[in-house]
């Protein structure tokens, strides 16, 4: 049976956000707005706010969770403080120690038995590590590791089985699924019920968009982003994507891929 763990760290310390009032706090908390792209849940909207390649921010009532949060500090300039964070796995683009050091303060932090051994001690007391299958919890938001790896033999080197995660995140009446760098895995493709997916694609390490393609149309996420896609050719899923389905294309390499 999956284990549960919930973490919940230091809030007193940290700016709160509402999403549909603005933000409480201190005076930079005011001057730091969360936009992006919003879904609608009966408690308030969700914000979804891409940043760069992997990394991505969550905004829920006053919660704003960082995923894969790499770049530095600046990166993350005018922006709302996290409230919690996640990382997928421990490749330079999805885990960097100098930002998490930066940006993290006190917040929970959940990762993968590999990450959570690298960080120094000074974050570990607010980490935990997720193996694949368990379920946790970033101050009462519900988050499950889905496995993430590569299926095809000759990219097994990159992500082995047993190593990354994907997250799903229950906001509200919604799920959200950050898949991490993997192929189509029959975990995957198992999900139902998947309100917002992120897919990466990109050769060799993940998916292609071929893949993500099928995945796509076999477990029906009402919307689905690609990332991490590099200088992958999305045009493929134009048209292609099952009408059950909203294609977002956003540009996630603002400064170049």
């Amino acid at each position: 049976m999956a284990r549960r763990r919930d973490i919940v760290a230091g809030l007193a310390s940290l700016p709160l956000l509402s999403l549909a009032g603005g933000f409480m706090g201190t005076s930079l908390a005011q001057e730091n707005t969360l936009d992006g792209d919003r879904l609608a849940t009966p408690d308030g909207d969700i914000v979804i706010h891409p940043v760069n390649h992997a990394s991505l921010l969550l905004g829920y009532g006053d919660q704003v969770i960082y995923v894969d949060p790499v770049g530095g500090a600046e990166r993350y300039a005018g922006l709302p403080a996290p409230t919690a964070i996640l990382i997928t796995h421990g490749h330079g683009d999805h885990f960097d120690v100098p930002t998490l050091e930066a940006i993290a303060g006190d917040v929970p932090i959940i990762t993968n038995a590999d990450v959570f051994a690298k960080l120094p001690e000074s974050l570990k007391a607010q980490a935990s590590a997720l193996a694949n299958g368990e379920d946790g919890a970033l101050n009462g938001v519900a988050v499950s590791a889905v496995p993430a790896h590569n299926t095809t033999a000759d990219r097994m080197n990159y992500h082995p089985v047993g190593v990354g995660n994907g997250y799903l995140i229950t906001l509200g009446d919604k799920v959200i699924y950050v898949a991490g760098d993997t192929e189509p895995t029959p975990e995957m493709l198992a999900l139902s019920g998947i309100a917002v997916a992120f897919l990466p694609m990109n050769l060799p390490y993940t998916m292609t968009p071929e893949q993500a393609l099928e995945a796509i149309n076999t477990f029906k996420p009402a919307v689905v982003y690609p990332y991490h896609y590099g200088e992958s050719d999305l045009s493929v899923l134009e048209g292609a994507v099952n009408a059950d389905t909203e294609l977002r294309l956003r540009n996630w390499y603002p400064d170049g891929a």
